[in-house]
């Protein structure tokens, strides 16, 4: 099935402006990261403890965090999950006299509402900082893998096409979490490998079809190649980013950790689908004009 036949837009003509648009907008996202706002850990990254639990009666987040106040803990992260009056509290590290889960339920147990616990994390910060670590870690090396898997599938400049994508989504991505200040959690980092995988499949498709037209068409430059090439995949790409995104939109109408995984998604797939478009193909036409530049 195809939504758009024989387009011929010319996409190579927009990618300097969508070039300094990205660049705008993942170097604010930096400055946000780095001098701003920074980046909201959840306790696996940076040490605390979470807390679920579901009440008898009735209750509102609101009630909780007031009631939190009294304690200087009005700053945790409450979340009411699908369960009828069950929440969830993620507590960071308290310097205080009883531990953060004790000082909890204590506060809680002043109101006149009953409450179960259902289940009780503790991290550490040390231990925090480990999983940062392995996140990136993480991250970094599902980009090398890819490299060099495209390198051996394609060329050496189809592999730097998909990485700097890569990384363009990955900083984007990023960047809209530090402005917003939605907390990053492992699910979060699952997510963000998710992003890569999902961009690197409409990458693939459009190389893979750049290979095929230049087997055809050896007379035509590299440019009218990706263009063309573009053109030809764009159909695919459309249906491919609204089915995703549909499944992902539903998701986001969930509760927890759920909800925060669905919107990296809806971000990942739609700055996906764009770098595909108009970062990829245009790295790999400048890195062949660079070496016949140089030849």
């Amino acid at each position: 099935m195809r939504i758009l036949k024989d387009t011929h837009v010319d996409f190579i003509k927009f990618t300097k402006n969508a070039a300094i648009i990205s660049a705008v907008i993942i170097l604010a996202g930096l400055i946000s990261v780095f001098a701003i706002r920074g980046l909201n850990f959840g306790i696996d990254f940076s040490g605390g403890t979470l807390i679920q639990l579901q009440f008898e009666n009735p209750i509102t987040s609101s009630d909780i965090r007031s009631d939190l106040a009294g304690v200087n803990l009005d700053k945790s992260v409450i979340q009411q999950l699908g369960g009828d009056n069950e929440f969830l509290i993620r507590v960071a590290e308290h310097p205080g006299d009883l531990d953060a889960q004790e000082e909890v339920e204590s506060t809680l147990k002043k109101r006149n509402n009953p409450y179960t616990i259902l289940k009780t994390e503790k991290v550490g910060p040390q231990i925090g900082a480990e999983l940062r670590k392995s996140a990136v870690k993480a991250i970094l090396w599902a980009i090398f893998w890819i490299a060099v898997y495209i390198t051996f599938r394609f060329e050496f400049r189809f592999a730097m096409g998909a990485v700097v994508a890569l990384i363009h989504d990955v900083l984007f991505t990023l960047g809209i979490f530090s402005f917003l200040q939605l907390e990053i959690s492992v699910s979060t980092i699952a997510a963000f490998l998710t992003i890569v995988g999902y961009s690197l499949n409409d990458t693939i498709v459009l190389f893979d079809r750049v290979r095929e037209n230049r087997k055809k068409h050896k007379r035509l430059d590299i440019a009218t190649l990706v263009n063309n090439s573009i053109n030809q995949t764009i159909s695919r790409t459309i249906i491919t980013s609204l089915t995703t995104l549909v499944v992902v939109i539903v998701l986001a109408f969930s509760k927890g950790e759920i909800q925060i995984f669905a919107f990296t998604m809806i971000i990942g797939v739609i700055v996906g689908t764009y770098s595909s478009i108009f970062i990829a193909g245009p790295v790999v036409i400048e890195w062949e004009k660079r070496l016949q530049n140089k030849k």
